[in-house]
């Protein structure tokens, strides 16, 4: 409704969406449960941040498309809830334990920019700027030059965590996610050698990441080639071929140059023939490593209606910017 067509079913279904939220699936602290009954009532708490992070962008872009500054502020609120929750866990039930090495989190870096840079354009303040920054800074942590591909954990004292699985963990598709958000955040604070790292990395993510034998990007690879912890590490989801697909359509639309467009030709075709389903609609979101289907659900705890719709408009919009506005 805000970026592609105002249509009033949008806001209408929107509408449905947002005021159940808001009845529903915040607790008492103000946290948000991952998952409620058809009737509202809570049954799972996940500890964890993300199930906030898509209520935020619900009400935020909510509160854009009507006007209602009382959502915006709920939104601004709860953005600062989650970068505090992120800055410290033990707020969502999970205390640091003795044992653990205190690292970075890829993903939280990759979330808060993304929500900041969208917090930045309805908001001018300073914070969120700073926010955006302190993102930049932190994905960048997770680059590792020799390979050109983002890690997920980063020991926040620097030290070498290649003797821990979680140290050797790559998933392909957060690398390429982060890319190209960091390039989002770019426009924000423009440096063309981080522009090129970003750029360098949906490169070496996709080098590394792509399966030679059965076509598709690997789920998680550990980068000394030993077993991973995560049982399907060698299955093919959909969300890593939505981000794959953006980042390629922005690359090239930023570069101009022709060595895109093979790999967007690849990844589209593995996609629309693996994931997407062209007699009833949308896609399917897990194949096992042949690319064949595992499940034939199109929804579940794990998978809702974000990935493939972000990924068509943003495509669409950088394709219609470089092109002038020509659908």
């Amino acid at each position: 409704y805000n970026e592609f067509e105002r249509r009033p079913e949008f806001l209408d279904a929107a509408r449905l969406g947002v005021e159940f939220i808001q009845r529903h699936a915040f607790d008492p602290q103000g946290r948000i449960y991952f998952s409620l009954t058809r009737e509202g009532l809570p049954f799972f708490f996940q500890r964890k941040p993300y199930a906030a992070v898509f209520v935020q962008m619900a009400l935020l872009e909510y509160g854009k498309a009507t006007g209602d500054q009382a959502l915006l502020k709920q939104a601004a609120e709860l953005f600062w809830r989650i970068v505090a929750w992120m800055d410290d866990p033990a707020l969502l039930e999970r205390p640091a334990l003795a044992g653990q090495v205190p690292t970075s989190n890829l993903a939280n870096h990759l979330v808060l920019g993304l929500l900041a840079a969208d917090m930045a354009q309805t908001f001018p303040e300073e914070r969120y700027r700073a926010v955006i920054q302190s993102s930049i800074d932190g994905t960048l942590r997770h680059y590792d030059p020799a390979r050109r591909i983002f890690v997920e954990n980063r020991a926040l004292d620097d030290r070498d965590l290649s003797d821990w699985p979680e140290g050797r963990l790559f998933n392909p598709g957060h690398s390429i996610e982060a890319a190209w958000i960091l390039l989002h955040m770019l426009r924000t604070f423009p440096n063309p050698a981080q522009q090129q790292i970003a750029l360098d990395a949906i490169e070496g993510s996709l080098e590394l990441g792509w399966d030679a034998d059965y076509g598709g990007l690997f789920y998680f690879m550990d980068l000394a080639g030993r077993p991973t912890l995560q049982l399907e590490s060698t299955m093919k989801l959909w969300w890593p071929h939505t981000e794959a697909i953006y980042a390629l359509v922005l690359a090239y639309t930023l570069s101009g140059e022709a060595r895109w467009l093979p790999w967007l030709a690849r990844v589209d075709a593995y996609s629309y023939a693996h994931f997407a389903d062209p007699a009833h609609g949308e896609w399917f979101g897990y194949c096992d490593r042949r690319g064949d289907l595992a499940l034939a659900s199109k929804g579940g705890s794990y998978k809702g209606f974000f990935h493939v719709p972000r990924a068509l408009l943003f495509s669409i919009q950088a394709i219609e910017a470089t092109s002038g506005g020509a659908r």
